[in-house]
């Protein structure tokens, strides 16, 4: 074979896997999915939201935290910084409030991603654990809510090598968590492109305690939202590129076991655990192009999934709340409360709506 004909073959056969490849990509971002639309009645946006609502999370007494400002690669932000917000939900104006920060905290670098809320039963302290990216890096900070001033003081900044690509977080204790990890390389070039393409499931969860960090699940294209049952005994981990969302068995040394998984038909990011019922509730996104391509005359739609009866052989998945973008652009997660649903976004608002 001469040296032209072995060449413009290379360039043939590359030029073929590229190709298969960008379909395959386009084919897991659910690139070409149109959205029927599928609203609620009185939704209304939520005020001082207009940075971006990533996640949302309730205690039990109907007091939700709320994350806002995220900066994440390749998708729209502002330049405002990163806060925490709660809003009481048994208040009928649903005024989010937010806030105070300590002192000692920068908040110039202050990127707030996936949180979760510990109560500790022997005193009811409220602990609230939130993955930051400073730089773009990935850190978790641990803070105690004081509810009277409605402030935040800082405890400690984790950091480990495991802990390298967080998206969410969900407590066990504490100072214990299990973390989602959303890619596996760390250099942005190879994270924000060639791992898309080559789409290995390489991605995982970490246990995080002060004496034991460790990969305990593996596997996944792109693990991100996690949550844990109301009875303590399963995880719930969400893989946004597999349109699924795995249930895991936690074993006594704190390792993951994998039970089932649970089909969803879009891009779910996280997921929020109703204590009564059990039922899993997801924000996601119907159609990732859009997500990642942003055309505001065509913006990135929202899509809200509810899964009842997990555990059982035949598990219910419905959509619940579904719009092109009009009302609620890039939806990342869903919560509900005392008939109400709570819709947060990567970028745009926070909206609550009345459920059916």
């Amino acid at each position: 074979m001469g040296k032209i004909a072995f060449v413009s073959l290379t360039v043939a056969v590359l030029a073929a896997l590229l190709g298969e490849r960008i379909f395959t990509l386009r084919k897991r971002i659910l690139a070409s999915r149109e959205l029927v639309q599928n609203h609620l009645p009185n939704c209304v946006a939520l005020k001082n939201l207009d940075s971006g609502s990533e996640d949302i999370t309730i205690t039990g007494r109907g007091l939700a935290f709320i994350s806002t400002g995220l900066k994440y690669p390749g998708l729209p932000s502002s330049d405002v910084e990163g806060k925490i917000f709660s809003l009481d939900l048994h208040d009928p104006r649903l005024k989010p409030v937010e806030l105070r920060m300590p002192r000692n905290f920068d908040l110039e670098l202050f990127n707030p991603h996936g949180i979760s809320v510990y109560t500790d039963p022997s005193d009811d302290t409220v602990y609230l654990f939130v993955v930051n990216h400073p730089h773009h890096k990935s850190q978790v900070e641990l803070f105690r809510f004081v509810e009277d001033d409605r402030s935040l003081v800082h405890l400690k900044t984790i950091k480990h090598e495991l802990l390298y690509s967080v998206n969410d977080i969900v407590a066990l204790g504490v100072d214990t968590f299990y973390a989602t990890n959303d890619h596996y390389f760390t250099h942005e070039m190879l994270k924000g492109f060639v791992e898309p393409l080559l789409g290995p499931a390489w991605t995982n969860v970490v246990y995080y305690s002060p004496t034991d960090v460790k990969v305990v699940s593996e596997g996944y294209y792109s693990a991100n939202g996690i949550n844990i049952s109301p009875d303590k005994r399963h995880i719930y981990v969400v893989d946004v590129f597999d349109h699924t969302v795995h249930v895991l068995q936690r074993k006594e040394d704190n390792t993951l076991a994998l039970m089932k998984s649970v089909a969803v038909g879009s891009l779910c990011d996280n997921v929020e655990v109703d204590p009564e019922t059990g039922d899993l509730w997801l924000g996601c996104h119907p159609n990732g192009f859009k997500l990642l391509m942003f055309d505001p005359k065509d913006p990135p739609g929202s899509e809200v999934i509810r899964i009842q009866n997990v555990h059982s052989d035949q598990p219910v998945v419905s959509q619940v709340y579904a719009d092109d973008g009009q009302v609620i652009m890039g939806s990342s997660v869903a919560t509900t409360y005392g008939g109400k649903l709570l819709i947060g976004s990567v970028f745009h608002k926070a909206v609550a709506c009345d459920l059916k």
